[in-house]
């Protein structure tokens, strides 16, 4: 393979004790695989929800200002006194980011299953990958087809892999129906997909009409817009068809967690035959796994006794199904990596790009539709 540079850069988070959070590049020396290891050159990484908590986290983003320190940029921004209390955990330490990427193995230790990875393209798990080199062992690695755009391969484990854990939970957990909130995002758009090809009755919320036409173009039957007056009674209308009694809330904050339980509820006491002061005994399950608002989860109790609300996440529901699961779940992203899995990318941006304050501005506010590439390179 070519020479490799001494130094590898990667880009850093730190809460400082003062209430600052400061977002870095920084050069580090080039990691050296050991036996079951390979380095790869990152070529691609998103930027996710779920990176956007450890990057950012509590910080002001509004007050962001940019600097330099040994010729590489640096963005400091203030935190509030109440994300100083929820960071108190990481002060003082420099943490690196990126859940997940795809790179090209250019070094491989003497295992043989490392070996078999050099000079492929893989995708990967494991987090620091907004860097340009990351060494990490082979089973965070998943080989990918010959002549994949690494752009396709960089997500392609977060969002598709959540998409299918939800099928597998509503499966595992007796439901027969889904109802999925921000629906328009990639991963909403995946599921969309899985759901029409497996057969799956999918209710989709999201927040505009311009999503609602987006979601009715790729084939959803059931998208309703949360910002319309009628909302609830569609929704129950939408639950009363389907059947649905399992939800995954990624808004997480406000009060729409509450109206799916009430209108699964709802849409259960019309099929009962006789009254019940309790309400109906169908079991209702909503998921949170995100925060797009990260204000107070509001329940106003219309929804029986019989109704759990509960977090999801996709790392301890990997552990949980086991192995024969995963593979089988990470087999069928693979398959279908360029057409069920694709993700689309409103900007592409280096690493240096990304520290700018406009930039950071912009992916930091999650917008559905808008999704950031990072090319290390």
């Amino acid at each position: 393979m070519t020479d490799l540079p001494a130094d590898n850069l990667i880009m850093l988070t730190l809460v400082k004790e003062g209430g600052e959070l400061e977002i870095s590049l920084a050069r580090r020396p080039m990691p050296q695989p050991r036996d079951h290891e390979v380095l790869v050159k990152v070529l691609a990484t998103p930027i996710n929800p779920s990176d956007l908590g450890l990057l950012v986290g509590a910080a002001d983003v509004r007050t962001a200002r940019a600097s330099q320190r040994e010729g590489l940029p640096v963005i400091t921004a203030d935190i509030p006194p109440a994300g100083m209390r929820a960071m108190a955990g990481r002060v003082g330490e420099a943490m690196p980011i990126g859940n997940e990427g795809c790179g090209t193995v250019v070094k491989a230790g003497a295992a043989p299953e490392a070996q078999a990875l050099l000079g492929k393209t893989v995708a990967l798990l494991g987090g620091a990958m907004y860097a340009q080199y990351r060494c990490l062992p082979t089973a965070m690695c998943m080989e990918l087809p010959v002549g994949v755009d690494p752009a396709d391969g960089a997500s392609c484990f977060v969002n598709p892999l959540t998409s299918l854990a939800f099928t597998e939970v509503m499966r595992r957990e007796g439901h027969t129906a889904l109802v999925h909130t921000a629906a328009a995002s990639n991963l909403g758009q995946m599921l969309v997909k899985i759901c029409a090809n497996d057969g799956i009755p999918l209710v989709n919320i999201v927040r505009s009409a311009e999503q609602v036409a987006l979601l009715n173009g790729i084939g959803a039957k059931y998208v309703l817009n949360s910002a319309s007056e009628s909302f609830l009674d569609d929704l129950t209308a939408a639950l009363v068809e389907t059947g649905a009694t399992l939800g995954f809330d990624a808004i997480g904050g406000g009060k729409l967690a509450g109206q799916i339980l009430g209108a699964m509820e709802a849409a259960a006491v019309k099929r009962m035959t006789s009254y019940s002061r309790y309400g109906s005994d169908t079991f209702k399950q909503v998921y949170i796994y995100g925060g797009l608002d990260v204000g107070p989860t509001t329940l106003t109790r219309s929804f029986g006794l019989s109704w759990s609300l509960s977090g999801f996440l996709l790392t301890p529901f990997m552990a949980k199904a086991g192995s024969e699961v995963v593979a089988r779940m990470r087999k069928r992203v693979v398959d279908e990596l360029t057409t069920t899995f694709k993700s689309h990318y409103s900007h592409q941006v280096s690493l240096a790009e990304a520290l700018e304050p406009a930039v950071l501005a912009a992916f930091n506010a999650k917008r559905t539709g808008e999704k950031y590439l990072i090319r290390p390179q």
